[in-house]
């Protein structure tokens, strides 16, 4: 599966696949994020935080995602994702890059 989203201002996009189709809960995975900007330019060197949790339950993400390797061409290596629970998700990726930070929101029912 491959989604994408658009950051808060338009200055990055991201899409994602995952490395379980479709996503389940409770099984730990890994991601690969593309990062581009808004043009199609990819984002080679990038500083990338996530984080999210289910806005309607006020909890965060029962594991701590990191990026674990830059694969070059403005893809990530996102490791250590899981979901613990059916419902609605966010992921939110930051990202920082030539002197612009900005935050990708990914919604995800599962």
């Amino acid at each position: 599966m491959v989604m994408s989203a658009l950051a808060e201002s338009d200055a990055f996009q991201v899409t994602y696949s995952s490395a379980i189709n479709p996503i389940a809960i409770n099984k730990m995975h890994e991601w690969i994020l593309d990062i581009k900007t808004s043009d199609g330019t990819p984002v080679t060197d990038a500083e990338v935080v996530i984080n999210g949790g289910m806005p309607a339950h006020n909890h965060g993400l029962p594991t701590s995602p990191k990026v674990t390797q830059n694969l070059g061409q403005g893809k990530y290596r996102v490791e250590g994702v899981r979901f613990h629970m059916s419902g609605y998700w966010e992921m939110r990726v930051t990202v920082k890059a030539n002197g612009i930070e900005d935050t990708v929101v990914i919604s995800l029912e599962l």
